[in-house]
């Protein structure tokens, strides 16, 4: 922190739930807060104008710059243990590979995707619906924004195997031809979020997408909306 100035802090986010915490979050913790939601306005000119002492990145899809990177301190928050599940769609792969719980992981942002050191890890669970998951996720990541605040750890080095998530395509949203009661629920509910391509059936001219499903141990319940096939 720099002595005779309030420290700045940015946080760059466009998804609902992290919007939410913002507002409602970062009035309580010290310093000037700035919200970005436009990834063409994050670049190295506005870094040196404002000197952050950490940009800090809640589900942000975009690459950064390499000169950002290099200007300022910047933070991610990606959804698995890593180095396992570095990569894409985390939430997606984690569940169809039948994990119950993850870890949320703070990162120190380098050019190569996922793999910067660690100021650390809180437990998080994969229970309910991706939009639930991720409201979930939203507080816990605000809560370790708050902890790095206030803490400043250093990063350390990821240590153990690393394993690469592929990221996952629309298409793949499609249901499957086959598959286990549970696994048409954890299909329907990793996908059942806001800006993500729902699980869905193709029917003659229509597609099914659904959404809001329900598991009591033997039969799936969800909603269907049907659309013309082409209008999704």
């Amino acid at each position: 922190m720099r002595c005779g100035r309030e420290p700045v802090y940015l946080v760059a986010t466009v998804k609902r739930w992290n919007l939410n915490q913002f507002e409602r979050r970062s009035s309580a913790v010290a310093g000037r807060w700035l919200l970005i939601t436009d990834p063409i306005a994050l670049d190295v000119a506005l870094v040196h104008a404002l000197r952050p002492r950490y940009i800090f990145f809640p589900h942000w899809s975009w690459a950064v710059p390499g000169d950002v990177l290099s200007a300022a301190e910047c933070i991610c928050f990606h959804m698995t243990d890593v180095p396992y599940g570095r990569g894409g769609s985390p939430l997606q792969n984690l569940i169809a590979r039948g994990h119950n719980e993850t870890k949320l992981s703070a990162l120190r942002m380098v050019p190569e995707l996922d793999a910067g050191p660690v100021y650390m890890k809180r437990d998080l669970s994969l229970e309910g619906s991706a939009d639930e998951i991720f409201e979930r996720c939203s507080r816990l990541t605000f809560d370790m924004i708050e902890d790095v605040v206030a803490s400043q750890p250093e990063p350390v080095p990821q240590a153990g195997e690393t394993v690469i998530f592929p990221r996952r395509s629309p298409r793949e949203s499609r249901l499957p031809r086959a598959g286990s009661s549970q696994a048409i629920y954890n299909h329907v509910r990793m996908l059942d979020a806001e800006g993500y391509p729902h699980a869905f059936l193709d029917y003659g001219d229509f597609r099914l997408e659904f959404r809001d499903a329900r598991f009591d141990g033997e039969k799936v319940e969800a909603r269907a909306t049907f659309r013309k096939a082409g209008n999704s």
